[in-house]
């Protein structure tokens, strides 16, 4: 029996990668977080699957179900919203298996801030403009920063930030930022609902996109993209495609 974490994506149905598709079509019992995951992933579970919403749950009942299912030899697909590797909980989750002797994998998804981006039409990286992608979140009550986290430091490297779980604090987040060595004219945007149908796109500055946030009532599963890449232009091509590039087979 195996349990198998795995990346469901930023929302839609069809971001959920192939292996994550054939595992979640033969698991016994899957569990989700159905209030950040949309019901049309469960249409892949097989007729009779157990399927368990965890947003209700704790972390302890969590455990007791797969624990449940590891008991009566069933393989579990614990679907995880963006990928795992990023503000999924795995990791605690992964601990208490290490403990219990349950075997478990992780099986990558599409990140939420690669389909923002992806809304945006944007590259995060661009040559001569931006090379340095930082993700990060803001501190909360439950959730602390560690030293030297907080976004006046990140932002001193005037690269492109990338904010999760944010958005209800953007009044708070945008002075930070100032703080930190971004511009009021530095290009930032916020992709709500990423891939998702309600998706809400806002490009502006740092100056208006609070305001901007405020009107459009986004307050949660929004990220905040911040950095001169938003709005390149006139960049010079990367070597990757140039001409003067040797360009020799593939082994």
């Amino acid at each position: 029996m195996t349990v198998h974490f795995i990346g469901a994506g930023p929302g839609a149905a069809d971001l959920i990668t192939v292996r994550g598709q054939r595992l979640l079509q033969r698991c016994e019992v899957c569990l989700y977080a159905g209030s950040i995951m949309p019901d049309d992933l469960l249409a892949h579970c097989p007729p009779g699957t157990r399927i368990v919403d965890t947003g209700p749950l704790t972390l302890d009942e969590i455990i007791s179900e797969i624990a449940a299912a590891d008991a009566d030899g069933h393989d579990v697909a614990r679907l995880q919203s963006g990928d795992p590797s990023l503000y999924s909980a795995v990791a605690e989750q992964c601990r208490r298996l290490d403990a219990l002797g349950i075997d478990y994998e992780i099986v990558p998804g599409v990140p939420a801030y690669a389909a923002a981006a992806a809304a945006l039409r944007r590259e995060l990286t661009v040559p001569g403009v931006a090379q340095t992608v930082t993700l990060t979140r803001v501190a909360t009550l439950s959730t602390a920063m560690p030293n030297r986290e907080d976004l006046s430091t990140l932002a001193a490297s005037g690269g492109t930030l990338v904010i999760h779980l944010g958005a209800h604090r953007v009044d708070a987040i945008v002075p930070q930022l100032l703080n930190g060595g971004y511009r009021a004219d530095t290009p930032a945007a916020v992709v709500a609902f990423a891939s998702w149908p309600s998706q809400v796109v806002l490009r502006g500055t740092l100056d208006d996109i609070a305001a901007q946030m405020h009107e459009a009532q986004v307050t949660r599963t929004a990220v905040i993209i911040v950095g001169n890449v938003l709005a390149a232009e006139g960049f010079t091509d990367s070597y990757l495609y140039s001409a003067g590039r040797s360009r020799g087979t593939r082994h």
